[in-house]
């Protein structure tokens, strides 16, 4: 399972109109730490900006999955419910789940959400979607170690 962690960062941007602006970016970073997490977003952001940065928060997330679509430049924040039916007292339980989904635009991530969610056995209940400020999202680095 994987730990998503927010890391913010902190630099100068290049405005159209071509002054410095001071912004402040998040990114999510699959890390088993806070101190990988960290050292990965300054690994993954390093190449595209220009100039000093500076990674001004991590913090782990509560995200559980990721829908990712490469045609998507916007992440919109599922929060889903799933229902189980508890067969001793037959009463109706919610587990929440937090989901991040790649889209376009809203319409887009519900569709994409409920593609996604089609093989799914549980009954479930989209609670909320919000677009968020997430600039990008970097999966963990799976490499390959040979024993020298």
């Amino acid at each position: 399972m994987s730990t998503w962690f927010e890391c913010k960062v902190r630099y100068d941007k290049m405005q159209e109109n071509g002054s410095a602006k001071k912004v402040n970016e998040p990114y999510m970073v699959d890390a088993l730490s806070f101190t990988e997490a960290e050292a990965r977003i300054t690994e993954e952001v390093a190449p595209m900006i220009s100039g000093e940065f500076s990674v001004s928060a991590v913090k782990r997330t509560n995200i559980t999955e990721i829908f990712w679509d490469d045609s998507a430049d916007k992440w919109y924040h599922v929060k889903v419910n799933f229902i189980t039916l508890d067969e001793k007292t037959a009463v109706e339980k919610k587990t929440t789940s937090h989901i991040l989904v790649a889209a376009n635009d809203f319409r887009g991530a519900l569709d994409h959400f409920m593609e996604c969610m089609k093989g799914t056995m549980a009954d479930f209940e989209v609670n909320s979607i919000a677009e968020t400020q997430i600039m990008d999202v970097y999966k963990a680095k799976l490499e390959s170690r040979n024993a020298e």
